[in-house]
């Protein structure tokens, strides 16, 4: 492979990771120009989010036997063109509803490139190799959050919130090209893969069954809920309740990513010190007091936009820590079921992250205290699911730095 290849080959499975986060983060600053125009409020525009968190749920799951059974291409242009045509649509909507639904539709879509990335990366190349390739991946996505809703402010200052939709349908019409012309079919369908729900089902319940992983993965999926809420409540935070206009928020959501971005790199070389356990259990005791006393903050109103910065980057830099190790911790106990595992893992967080995003809306007041409240909350219970969950762990498998070199999806 030469290197001009090598480059194309690694620039287009990265872009088919950061289709779903771009997904995410890309309309936020929109939220007040569409409630304005489909004529709801910015918190019912805020479960057109829970809706694509709830497709992408859906989608691990969906996906993983599809690419197995028919191959890694035909299942990935389904689902962009699914996107495609879903992104469309959400550009051209005049209702709240059918944006909730249009999302959760363009959401499944964009699943397909996501998992359709990481499988045709084991496919391409040797074990040796793959740790470096998702390093360069995961830069990749680490970046999304910090270009896309900067890009979407200045889209929507210009163009309007549609405008975003237009652009996230034409970079899944350029990346269903790029598959179709430079992408190779990395597996030989495997027609004895069965589609039926019941071995399906057999297998996720032999991988739920092992303490370790319901441990680690509901730890990790509550705590990560304080993300989804964060994420979720920002818009009618920086925007609705301190007055910043899209293209400020779209910088500040950036400068708060550095903060979860940066802890995960940090936590790699702290592994070379300190157990997964250590730093789960310290990060997640740093969450829990964060979350609280940033309750009781703004629940007094003694703290303003600078404060609420410095209190959002402190808690996602425990997610930084918390999130890579709590997902490592899960998969560790697999070889056979490892991809299994894995898709129940994402399934898992993106379901209660779903939820999380939900209750900002359902319980949104016009003040902060609804998203600090579930991000609180959500890091006690995380942190009690840890402390006795680990009770019935008899043996902890445990994951050296050079194992959490190769990212864990």
């Amino acid at each position: 492979m030469s290197k001009q290849q090598y480059f194309f080959l690694i620039l287009i499975l990265g872009s088919l990771s950061a289709l779903g986060p771009f997904s995410i983060d890309m309309y936020l600053p929109g939220f007040p120009a569409i409630a304005q125009d489909l004529n709801t409020t910015a918190a019912r525009v805020t479960l057109s989010l829970s809706s694509f968190f709830v497709g992408i749920s859906a989608g691990q799951l969906l996906y993983g036997p599809l690419l197995d059974r028919f191959g890694r291409k035909k299942p990935l242009y389904v689902g962009l063109a699914v996107y495609v045509l879903a992104s469309i649509g959400c550009a051209t909507v005049h209702t709240i509803n059918g944006l909730i639904v249009l999302r959760l539709v363009q959401a499944i879509g964009s699943c397909a490139a996501g998992v359709a990335s990481v499988a045709m990366i084991r496919d391409l190349f040797p074990v040796k190799d793959s740790a470096k390739v998702f390093a360069l991946i995961m830069l990749v996505i680490g970046l999304s959050p910090m270009i896309a809703p900067t890009a979407g402010s200045y889209v929507t200052a210009a163009f309007g919130w549609h405008g975003v939709f237009i652009v996230l349908a034409a970079m899944g019409l350029l990346l269903l090209v790029a598959t179709f012309l430079w992408l190779p079919e990395t597996y030989k369908p495997d027609t004895t893969m069965s589609l039926k729900p019941r071995p399906i089902l057999t297998n996720f319940w032999a991988v739920l069954r092992e303490p370790q992983f319901y441990t680690y993965t509901f730890t990790g999926a509550m705590s990560f809920c304080g993300l989804f809420a964060y994420v979720a409540g920002s818009p009618l935070v920086f925007m609705g309740i301190f007055g910043v206009d899209g293209k400020v928020y779209g910088w500040i959501f950036a400068f708060l990513s550095v903060g979860l971005i940066g802890a995960s790199q940090v936590n790699s070389y702290l592994l070379r010190y300190y157990q997964n356990e250590q730093l789960v259990h310290t990060a997640l005791i740093c969450q829990v007091l964060t979350g609280l006393v940033f309750l009781v903050l703004i629940s007094g109103g003694w703290i303003g936009l600078n404060g609420t910065i410095a209190l959002l980057f402190i808690f996602l830099c425990c997610l930084g820590f918390s999130s890579p190790n709590t997902a490592a911790l899960s998969l560790a106990p697999f070889s056979r079921n490892a991809g299994s595992a894995s898709a129940l893992m994402g399934a898992t967080r993106m379901a209660m992250g779903a939820l999380a995003s939900m209750a900002v809306s359902v319980f949104s007041n016009g003040t902060t205290v609804p998203m600090v409240s579930i991000m609180a909350v959500t890091s006690v219970v995380a942190l009690f699911l840890l402390l006795t969950g680990r009770r019935h762990i008899t043996e902890q498998v445990e994951v050296s730095a050079e194992q959490m070199a190769e990212p864990v999806h």
